[in-house]
Parts: C-alpha cells; sequence; structure tokens
C-alpha cells in the first residue's frame, strides 16, 4: 500500500510518478531535519543544506521546480496537513527542522501532474507526503536511541599563507603598505571554527492502552553546535498519537499532536568573510581594553576604520544573537465505515499548524562593528502564524466480480486559512536609542477547494485515474480566484496478460502515461494585487521642525493577477524480474507553465516602482528519470541491496514579454555584487545562465589578460554588446547510489550522490583575487586569494567568464557500519560527508543558486549510536 493524496492506493494501481521511501532506507546518522532523510535516494529530487550551519534550512527541488519567481518548493503535508513553507521568525526559514525525523515513518514523493493534481494551485513543484509513527495494537514495545557526534570543517576559501601573504606585500606593496605588516602568523580561520560536539537523543513508547485504542507517544531532544563558534541549534520534541477504534471496527478516531520548542544561537555571519580575509599578519588581541581587546584598524583618531574589515573573533564574541521558536502540529482524524454500506468511507480531519518565534539581539558598544551607533540592544516578536485546516471527503471503494471490476471514488472539501502577526518593534543601540523601525505586520489569506478522483480497475491489469481540483484563493481579485486543475492517467499491466504469462523472469510490466494541469500562487505575498501603502524607511523621513515622520508610499501592484499555471505529460514504466529480485522504473516527461507569476521592469510612469510582479511569459522543460534496485544475494546469513537513481532535465525560457507576441531580450537576475548581476533569464535559452565577457589568454602563458575579452558581436568595441550566456548553475544529471551489505549481524551501508554538467561562479576567487582588494582604505591590508598568484589582476574582473567553474561533483554522503547484539540492540558507527571528487577549485561545488559567495562549510561528522528495542 502507497500513500497517496487523500488516501491509500496498491502500488500495482498506481499510475502517476510516485516514489516511497520508508525508514528502514532512510539516510542514518545525526539527521537534524526530516527532508536529510531521502536526499539522494528518489529520481528527480535535488535537496540541498543551504550552508553547514546547524541553524540552517534546505533547497528541495522534485524536477527542477516549474516557475522563475514565484516559488519552486514543494508542498509538504504532513498526516494529512499541507504545512505552510514560510520562514518562522527567529528560525532562519528552516520551517522542517521544527519537526524530529525520528518520528517519521515514511516519505512519499508525488512527482507527475497525476498524483499531484489534487492538491491543485500548489502542486507545481510537487508534493512530499510525510507519514508519522503510530502505535501497534499488539504489546507495548519501547525504543531508545542515542547518536553522539564530533563535527570537522571541511575546506575553506584558498587564501594566501602568512608568509605568501608577507613576501606578496614586500614585493608589490608601497612603503605604508609595508609598514602595516605585522610578525604574528595568525590562522583566521582556525580562530573562528571549532570541532563541533552534537548529541541526538530519543525515547518512543508505542502499544495499546486497551484493546483497540493503540497508542505512541515520543520525547526527542537534539543538541548540535556550528562549525563556527557561538553557533548552535537546540531542539526538544514530543509527539503523541492515539488510534482508537469503536463499533466493530467501524470508526476509527486519530488524535495527532507534535510540538517542538527551538532554541537557536546565530553567528555574525560577517565573521566567515572577515577570517577570509583579514590582515594574517596581526595578532587577535591588542593588548588594551578598548573593542574588548580585539584588535582592530583604526583610523588617525583612534576610531574603527568606516567600511573596514572586522576582527572575526570579535564579530562573533561580541554579537549575542538568539531566538526561542515554539511549534505545534495537531490533527484529529475521523474515519468511518458506513455500517449500512461498508464500501462507502467518510473522512474528515481538522488540522492545526501554530508557530512562534522571538528573538533578540546584542553587541556591545564596545565592538568595533558598531562602534559608532553604541552597538545594539533589542528583541523582536513574537511573529505567530496559525494555518487552520478543515478536510472532509467520501470514499468509495468496491470490487464488482462479475464485471471484472473495481472502483475507487473519492470526492472531499477543503477549508484552509493562514495568519500571521508580528509587532512593531525598533532596533536600538545600547543607549536605548532607536537606529531603525519595522512596522507591525498582521497578513492573512484562504484557500477553498472542491475536489473529486476517480480510479478504475479492469481485469486487474488496466487503469484509468481521473482528478480535478477547483481552489479559490484569496490572493487574487474576485475575477480570478478561481482556478482548475484536471488530470487523467492510464494504466496497463502487461505482465497480466496472457501473453506474458509463460515469460517467469518477468514479475512485473506496467506501462504509464498521464495528463493533468496544476497550479502555483505561492511565494508572491498576500496582497499584491491591492493598492497598497508602505510606510518608508529610515532614511526617508519628512521633517517638521524639529520632528521626523515616516511618510507612507503606494507600492507596485497589478490588479489583474491570477494563477501560474503548469500542464504536464508524464510516460512511465514500472518493471520486476526473478520475483522482484530487481525493480526499477522509467519517466519520461515535459511539462509547460504559462502565465509566470515573475517580477520584470515597469514602464516609467505606468506603476509606482522600476519592477512589478505580474503574470508573464512561459517556461518548457523536459526530462527523464530511471530508478533500479536489486537485492542480488538474500540468504540467512548474508545480504546484500543495491539502489541507484539518475535523472536529466533541461529547461527554456520561452517568452518574457508582457506584450502579447513581443520579447524581452535579457532580464538581470542573481545577487548583486560591485553593482553587477551575473545571471539571466533570456528567450530561448536555460533560466539563470551566467551572463559574462569570453575572457581571453595569453599563448604563452596561459594566463588570463586582464580586461581583455572577445569581440562577440564583431563591432570593434568591447561594450554589454559583448556579454554572452556561458552555461547554467543547474545540473544536466542528478545520480544517486546506495548500497547495503549485511554478513549475519553486520551491516555495511553507504550512499553517494553526483551531480554532473553544473557550473559555478567563483566569487571568493574573484573577490579576494586582485591587487585592488589588498587595501580599501589607507589603514588596513586584507588577505588575497591565492588565485592572485596565477591571474596577476590588479583589478576584480567581475564579468569575467574565468571565474565560472565546471563544478561537477561525486560526494559519498555517508558510510555507516552497524552491529546487532542479541535482544534489539543495535550499534553503530557512521562518517557524513566522507568525500567530494570535484575539479571545482572553491569551497564546495554545490552551492545555492551556483554563486560561491563566502560560503559556510559544510561539516564532516563522525557519529556513534546506540539503539535499544525492548
Amino acid at each position: 500500500v502507497v500513500v497517496i493524496g487523500y488516501g491509500t492506493t496498491r502500488k500495482s494501481d498506481l499510475t502517476g510518478s510516485v516514489s516511497s521511501v520508508s525508514s528502514k532506507d532512510f539516510n542514518k546518522g545525526l539527521i537534524s531535519s526530516p527532508e536529510q532523510l531521502i536526499n539522494g535516494k528518489v529520481s528527480g529530487v535535488q535537496i540541498m543544506s543551504n550552508s553547514g550551519s546547524p541553524t540552517s534550512g534546505s533547497t528541495i527541488r522534485i524536477r527542477g521546480g516549474a516557475s522563475l519567481n514565484a516559488s519552486n518548493d514543494p508542498l509538504i503535508v504532513l498526516d494529512g496537513v499541507p504545512l505552510e513553507s514560510g520562514g518562522i521568525s527567529g528560525n532562519s526559514g528552516n520551517f522542517l527542522s521544527l519537526i524530529n525525523p525520528n518520528d517519521i515513518e515514511s516519505m512519499t514523493i508525488l512527482k507527475d501532474a497525476s498524483s499531484t493534481a489534487i492538491y491543485g494551485s500548489r502542486a507545481s513543484n510537487g508534493v512530499i507526503l510525510i507519514t508519522t509513527k503510530k502505535g501497534t495494537g499488539t504489546g507495548v514495545k519501547v525504543n531508545y536511541s542515542t547518536t553522539n557526534s564530533i563535527q570537522t570543517r571541511t575546506k575553506v576559501a584558498d587564501m594566501l599563507s602568512y608568509q605568501q601573504f608577507v613576501d606578496v606585500i614586500n614585493a608589490n606593496g608601497t612603503d605604508a603598505q609595508k609598514a602595516l605588516l605585522g610578525n604574528a602568523n595568525t590562522d583566521w580561520n582556525k580562530q573562528i571554527y571549532q570541532t563541533a560536539f552534537g548529541t541526538d537523543n530519543n525515547v518512543s513508547i508505542a502499544g495499546r492502552i486497551a484493546p483497540k485504542w493503540p497508542i505512541r507517544a515520543s520525547l526527542g531532544y537534539y543538541n548540535q553546535n556550528g562549525l563556527v563558534k557561538t553557533d548552535n541549534a537546540e531542539r526538544m520534541t514530543g509527539s503523541f498519537t492515539l488510534s482508537p477504534y469503536f463499533f466493530d471496527d467501524n470508526l476509527k478516531v486519530t488524535l495527532n499532536g507534535k510540538g517542538s520548542l527551538n532554541n537557536n544561537r546565530f553567528i555574525n555571519s560577517s565573521a566567515i568573510w572577515a577570517a577570509t580575509t583579514f590582515n594574517p599578519t596581526i595578532p587577535v588581541y591588542s593588548g588594551e581594553d578598548a573593542f574588548g581587546g580585539y584588535n582592530e584598524a583604526l583610523d588617525n583618531t583612534g576610531v574603527p576604520v568606516n567600511g573596514g574589515v572586522r576582527n572575526p573573533l570579535g564579530l562573533l564574541r561580541q554579537y549575542h544573537s538568539t531566538s526561542k521558536v515554539k511549534r505545534l502540529i495537531g490533527n484529529l482524524d475521523v474515519d468511518y465505515k458506513m455500517h449500512f454500506l461498508p464500501e462507502l468511507k467518510f473522512h474528515a480531519t481538522l488540522g492545526y499548524d501554530y508557530a512562534e518565534g522571538k528573538g533578540s539581539i546584542y553587541e556591545s558598544a564596545a565592538a568595533a562593528e558598531n562602534f559608532l551607533t553604541k552597538g545594539r540592544d533589542y528583541s523582536y516578536g513574537p511573529q505567530k502564524s496559525s494555518n487552520r485546516l478543515l478536510t472532509t471527503y467520501l470514499n468509495y471503494n468496491k470490487t464488482f466480480d462479475a464485471i471484472h471490476s473495481n472502483i475507487d471514488a473519492t470526492a472531499g472539501y477543503d477549508y484552509q486559512f493562514w495568519k500571521t502577526t508580528a509587532p512593531a518593534y525598533s532596533e536600538l543601540n545600547t543607549l536605548g536609542e532607536a537606529q531603525s523601525s519595522l512596522a507591525a505586520k498582521d497578513e492573512r489569506h484562504a484557500l477553498i477547494s472542491y475536489y473529486g478522483r476517480l480510479n478504475y480497475t479492469f481485469m486487474d491489469r488496466y487503469v484509468l485515474t481521473t482528478t480535478v481540483r477547483s481552489d479559490g484563493t484569496s490572493r487574487f481579485n474576485p475575477d480570478n480566484h478561481w482556478g482548475t486543475f484536471p488530470s487523467v492517467a492510464l494504466a496497463w499491466r502487461l505482465n497480466e496478460e496472457s501473453f506474458l504469462k509463460p515469460v517467469k523472469a518477468l514479475s512485473n510490466l506496467k506501462l504509464r502515461a498521464s495528463y493533468g494541469v496544476t497550479g502555483q500562487q505561492d511565494g508572491i505575498g498576500n496582497y499584491n494585487y491591492l493598492p497598497v501603502y508602505m510606510m518608508s524607511q529610515d532614511g526617508a523621513q519628512v521633517q517638521f521642525g524639529n520632528q521626523y515622520y515616516y511618510s507612507y508610499r503606494p507600492s507596485a501592484y497589478v490588479s489583474n493577477l491570477k494563477w501560474e499555471t503548469t500542464t504536464s505529460w508524464n510516460y512511465g514504466v514500472d518493471f520486476g524480474f526473478l520475483k522482484d529480485k530487481i525493480t526499477g522504473s522509467f519517466d519520461y516527461y515535459t511539462r509547460k507553465t504559462k502565465d509566470l507569476l515573475a517580477t520584470v521592469p515597469s514602464a516609467a510612469g505606468v506603476n509606482f516602482a522600476k519592477t512589478v510582479l505580474t503574470n508573464v511569459g512561459n517556461v518548457d522543460s523536459k526530462g527523464w528519470e530511471l530508478t533500479l534496485n536489486a537485492t542480488p544475494i538474500d540468504n540467512k546469513d548474508f545480504t546484500w541491496n543495491v539502489s541507484y537513481n539518475m535523472s536529466w532535465q533541461t529547461q527554456k525560457v520561452k517568452n518574457l514579454s508582457l506584450v502579447g507576441g513581443g520579447t524581452q531580450t535579457n532580464t538581470l537576475i542573481g545577487p548583486n555584487i560591485g553593482n553587477y548581476q551575473f545571471q539571466v533569464l533570456t528567450e530561448g535559452y536555460a533560466p539563470y545562465m551566467f551572463y559574462v565577457y569570453h575572457q581571453l589568454y595569453d599563448a604563452s602563458t596561459g594566463k588570463p589578460i586582464e580586461g581583455a575579452y572577445a569581440d562577440v558581436n564583431n563591432d570593434g568595441a568591447i561594450n554589454s554588446s559583448d556579454l554572452y550566456r556561458f552555461h547554467s548553475p543547474a545540473p544536466d544529471y542528478i545520480l544517486g547510489l546506495s548500497t547495503s551489505l549485511r554478513y549475519k549481524n553486520l551491516r555495511l551501508s553507504t550512499s553517494l550522490r553526483a551531480n554532473l554538467g553544473n557550473y559555478v561562479y567563483n566569487g571568493m576567487a574573484m573577490n579576494t583575487g586582485a591587487w585592488s582588494t589588498v587595501s580599501y582604505n589607507s589603514y588596513q591590508l586584507n588577505n588575497l586569494n591565492k588565485n592572485y598568484l596565477e591571474t596577476g589582476f590588479q583589478n576584480r574582473q567581475y564579468l569575467s567568464d574565468y571565474y565560472v567553474r565546471n563544478a561537477s561533483f561525486i560526494k559519498m554522503d555517508n558510510l555507516s557500519l552497524t552491529y546487532t547484539f542479541p535482544k534489539h540492540v543495535n550499534l553503530t558507527a557512521m562518517v557524513q560527508n566522507v568525500f567530494t571528487i570535484t575539479k571545482y577549485n572553491g569551497v564546495d561545488p554545490e552551492v545555492p543558486n551556483g554563486m560561491d559567495l563566502s560560503f559556510y562549510p559544510r561539516p564532516r561528522t563522525f557519529s556513534l549510536s546506540l539503539g535499544f528495542d525492548f
């Protein structure tokens, strides 16, 4: 049985592209967030941690996502409750980390429109269904597990050593610069990074309190220090599930409750950049009381240099940012099988998801970073977010033997309401003086849905699935409130045909085809179709006498915003051989997204901003996915399991014009560095390609020539017309391999991942690899990237394709060895982030948006786990 949207079905009756991963196949080790359990396990699913911090979240993409500016995040449904993916104040956008991975029983990924259309307007980017563990109808079972770990630093930016730096300054610097050299040999990375300790402890009890009253309860405690000093994440969780049966098992009531309390301490993120560039020839401490005793670059008046790089350790030790985040997710499910018609079932869910986050920031008045403003000392929040859900549906499931048919039909109604509030607050210094202010927040939106699904099976070999959902959202004006999202799918179980029955080696062969339409209305805000006035920023106040007042200005809006829609086709085959010792699937899909919700330039005088969110253009994508599973050996003493997946995808922007039939040549996007943007959207090309000059090289030395670029358009001049599209950060191929070997009570397991064809812009080499970056002022020296020794660049070459590098990689994510003792005791030794094989010369070939900019390195984790079942 496989969990699907609003129900379950037999795996043999699936018509869509669905992958399910159970707890026995989850990734092992110190797992802080649920998505890490399936990283590398499912074809077409890419999961990337946004940094190495324990407070960081992950980017999840199913088939690459379907949008440009709107959300590309999949819908997450926890025990039937769709979760809001927006960030919770004080939790760094990592909303899934509030769920204890140890409570999860399985995760099901819905990828094609046939399987996702039942979720309508939120399903364009796929759906992940999370099912948590429940009680059992048998005796009491207690489980306790503890995992303790140490984390070590992996690669950091490749900067000049102390001696290399001294030699470069003495060879190339002015007398004033040479005078700034010290005698200390300080490794600033060693000053801010540490060996980090972590622990994850869980205890659960499952059983029954009466013959038909299954129950499960659990407690969890997780605490992880970060690689960077002062970084820490602490989580306490509890869960409770009670699912009694009544009326001869016709009525089942399930009560689920999950709560968590997260305490986070965040680093001053400037410290990572500072440790990369701070002068390696000066000591950490000055020997004086000023600035907390930390060595800082001072001007002639003894004040920290304006805009200078600060002492990395001082940035951490003098900065204290903490948060406390609470979350409660609960649902009451009622399943009633009608006494008079047992084939007809009624289901109702009341769901509630509440989160509350608050925090505080303190920075000493003596700290150099905010010395002139006398530090920082203020609190924010609490931000309160609530998500209320009502789901009701009827399901009719009956087999008609006389006509060799089974009908499984579902029809239902959903109502979901979200509310987020936060009080106004001012950012204060240590004297209580306001430095800036933020307005209060009160945002709400609702979604009403009607849906139905028919699954018809004939002769246990021909399957038809049709789905339709109609969604009404408050995020669009009344004329565009409603959208309808249909799908249809067919499946043919060939192995049940008489002409294939004699083929004993063939245990499964099923062909699938599906078509469907899904929608998108996330990631765009709640009021973009309304004329809204926004409070001005602090630097734009109006003076009346001696008093300054905030002003209110109209924000840009488009009144006729509507659904972004994605039309998908999927063709697949499922197969099994040798009594399913070898199983697998292959899928080919196409996807067309139209009426993109995108931010585009606005013509002068037309709106209240230079850019505006509107429906514009189309994006097309296509790809294929392959999954293979095999058990070559399976006997009493020895078992060997292997799982492999591979996917390929290409995506193109088809139109970006606000005018029908028109075109827009290029739209620059991505991070802004030195007033440059490096990525572009262009019709007819993949999105987010790097937009750069073609670097020319010295034929005799092979080194890049500073400022020398190819005249791409042959007009005799080098200007913006010579910028060209050069590769994409998206990989062409994504691969995953897992294998497990068991000999008697000993099990060895490992998982590997690979991305092929992805490119990264090495922003660290560009930003710190030119002589001009050695000194931004007369009072301070900055370290240089070793790339400077290769190029000799005097000035930063922002738009050179020299910095766009192939970042294909192979990573071993985990390696574990488990021994199971008698009486259900197991001991496991694990390593995570074991190694990376890549030609990329930056910090990490796997970085958000393909931009390598002051990245917090992902740790290598060594852990020991002990588990008891009794």
